[in-house]
């Protein structure tokens, strides 16, 4: 989560970058806001808008925005610890062996809509 880092500003983020803030006052955030929202979009880059040199707000894509939230919801943090919780216990099992079930059951449900239709 977070704004990329300069290098990979274009290309996704990536979790091990470090983010690119940019700092702007806020008058020429105004005029240029269209670019800088593209860029938010775009690039996942951040932008905190100063007024008289002080940071007063900041600009980041809607999907971070919305994970940063979510991080900060007590269910989730509950559900994350649960979760955590089970694995050090030992109650997890492989990917490879939950994908192959998600499969099987899969192709029962379509040979049983085929049989239907």
């Amino acid at each position: 989560m977070g704004c990329p880092s300069k290098e990979g500003a274009t290309a996704r983020k990536s979790i091990h970058q470090k983010p690119v803030v940019t700092r702007i006052p806020l008058t020429k955030a105004r005029i240029n806001l269209g670019a800088i929202v593209k860029r938010v979009h775009t690039d996942k880059e951040c932008f905190i808008l100063e007024k008289d040199g002080l940071p007063v707000a900041a600009l980041m894509d809607v999907d971070e925005f919305e994970d940063y939230l979510e991080l900060h919801d007590p269910e989730v943090n509950q559900a994350i610890a649960e979760s955590r919780e089970e694995y050090l216990a030992g109650k997890s099992r492989p990917a490879e062996e939950l994908l192959r079930e998600l499969e099987e059951e899969e192709a029962r449900e379509r040979e049983a809509e085929e049989t239907v239709g």
